[in-house]
């Protein structure tokens, strides 16, 4: 940390990041490209840490998580695939290592004296949860109509279109309850260390006679890291995502971007079905469920446009 940066007058926010600053789209997925994305989100963070925040970074796996998947399914006759919890611990794994790696190079280069952990999170959903009777959560890549009914019906799997970019595959996404590892993750925060948390929605599991059992599912990484800021008693709620503001009417001539949002605008755009399913709608969910609850403020903004958000000059603030 530097000299003269007082602790006590720092906020603390949860940001989550997406699944495709990692990989953007039409990106080879290879290890160079991912690392050279995370450093570029690793920059913006840092900007923050610059200005006295301390943050508890979620990420998405969708896009990562997906690859797994492809691999396994093609390595299937030589090696049994894994179950879907298992792949999400794994993606927690390598990218809390890029993440941490890439944020700490550039601190160090900042002369910012900062720990860094990141924490294999499991989170506790209900398994009467109406998500498994309805896989909704898009993972891995697009597809054409064509593929993804070939896919269909080759494989079983569900498959949506997915605001217009293309069909994915969807699996359940259950709501997540309770963080396992929240009192870990609080104590790391507590001794002033920068945490990565949560990885693509957490691990899904149950509790069952006392034990806990990975399921297959995906949890939501916005509901989830929601729930996290909340258990930290965290001071913003950020996601950082593919544009810079909320808008209705998304993507047509009489598109309006949002600058601030109340929880009642929200509910009544969300009634009249402004946010798509797939993308903008658990984020403005999550982030209801944030201010709601805590009375704090939430931001959705490009990752690219975060300092200026920080300073209210974009993005789109979701204020009580």
């Amino acid at each position: 940390m530097k000299k003269g940066v007082d602790i006590m007058a720092k906020k603390l926010a949860v940001i989550a990041i997406g699944g495709n600053a990692v990989n953007r789209p039409g990106e080879v997925p290879n290890a160079e490209n991912m690392l050279k994305n995370i450093s570029e989100t690793a920059s913006y963070l840092a900007d923050m840490i610059e200005k006295d925040y301390d943050i508890v970074i979620t990420h998405g796996n969708g896009p990562q998580v997906g690859n797994i998947l492809i691999q396994q399914d093609i390595a299937k006759d030589k090696v049994p695939p894994f179950p879907m919890d298992v792949n999400g611990a794994m993606t927690q794994g390598y990218l809390g290592y890029m993440i941490i790696k890439s944020l700490k190079n550039i601190l160090v280069e900042r002369g910012i004296e900062k720990e860094i952990a990141s924490v294999v999170t499991q989170i506790v959903v209900d398994e009467k949860d109406e998500g498994f009777k309805n896989p909704s959560k898009p993972v891995g890549p697009f597809y054409t109509e064509k593929e993804g009914k070939q896919l269909q019906e080759e494989k079983g799997w569900d498959f949506k279109e997915d605001s217009g970019r293309g069909w994915r595959r969807v699996v359940p996404s259950p709501i997540p309850l309770e963080v396992i590892e929240k009192k870990i993750i609080q104590k790391l925060v507590d001794e002033d260390f920068l945490v990565v948390a949560g990885g693509g929605g957490g691990i899904p599991v149950i509790k069952k006679d006392g034990k806990i059992i990975g399921v297959e599912a995906v949890i939501d990484k916005d509901r989830a890291s929601a729930l996290i800021a909340k258990d930290l008693n965290a001071d913003e709620f950020i996601i950082l995502t593919a544009v810079e503001k909320v808008a209705l009417n998304f993507g047509k001539e009489n598109q309006k971007d949002l600058d601030e949002l109340t929880v009642e605008e929200a509910e009544k755009y969300m009634s009249e079905g402004h946010f798509a399913k797939g993308s903008m709608l658990p984020k403005i969910e999550a982030c209801l469920s944030f201010v709601k609850e805590s009375g704090k403020p939430a931001l959705i903004t490009d990752m690219q446009k975060l300092t200026e958000a920080l300073e209210g000059k974009t993005g789109t603030k979701i204020v009580k």
